[in-house]
């Protein structure tokens, strides 16, 4: 019965110890959660360059120390954010960036929809722009978002294609790329409007894509 009752303590010990380190890195999760929050707010807000890592902790109502604890620098944090915010962009992509059948769905409506749903994203997380675009950016993040490019431009090769079965492959990517530019160009104007404004340029935008488009698609 003793030996029972011990190898019955055991196990309980042993469950609880189990249990501690699940919930330290439930809290170290939340925390990290915490703190990429707070840095993608600063980063918005001042930029990359000019961001600190005491502003980020400032921002988290945290200590530095305890920004340390997760993160040794500002680097760091701007590559595991915009790491997590590249894999939701890419889970966009993969909902959205999929073959279309012209005769089912008219240009305008896949042009809105694509739209719509990337510059929603962009809006809700203004902190990728200053990520993927800033002029200090670390050269991991450029090199994932050069990645990044190249699979949209890849999508928008598959949904362009069913639109102009007759053009040369270098034609459909030659127009892939400019449609990408078109809506990154577009993209800086909206995030620095809100409101009406941010709307009306969002319209251009969608407009500025189906003007472009039209011809190849009346062509084919």
């Amino acid at each position: 019965m003793a030996t029972e009752a011990t190898g019955t303590a055991t196990e309980a010990t042993g469950a609880a110890a189990e249990g501690r380190p699940r919930r330290r890195q439930a809290r170290g999760e939340r925390r990290i959660a915490q703190l990429l929050e707070a840095a993608a707010r600063v980063f918005s807000t001042t930029g990359y360059t000019a961001a600190s890592t005491n502003a980020i902790a400032r921002e988290a109502g945290v200590s530095p120390g305890t920004l340390y604890q997760f993160f040794p620098n500002k680097e760091a944090i701007a590559i595991e954010l915009g790491s997590r915010l590249m894999h939701e962009m890419r889970q966009s992509y993969d909902e959205v960036l999929t073959p279309i059948d012209p005769a089912a769905t008219p240009l305008e409506e896949v042009i809105a929809g694509t739209v719509d749903r990337f510059i929603e994203f962009n809006c809700r997380h203004p902190a990728f722009f200053v990520l993927m675009h800033g002029p200090d950016i670390p050269g991991r993040i450029a090199e994932e978002h050069d990645a990044l490019h190249t699979t949209l431009v890849a999508r928008v090769e598959t949904i362009l294609a069913p639109f102009a079965p007759d053009a040369p492959p270098a034609a459909v990517t030659r127009t892939a790329q400019m449609c990408v530019g078109i809506y990154k160009a577009g993209l800086e104007l909206i995030l620095a409007h809100e409101g009406e404004e941010r709307e009306a340029y969002v319209q251009e935008v969608k407009g500025a894509l189906l003007r472009y488009l039209e011809p190849l698609v009346a062509t084919s």
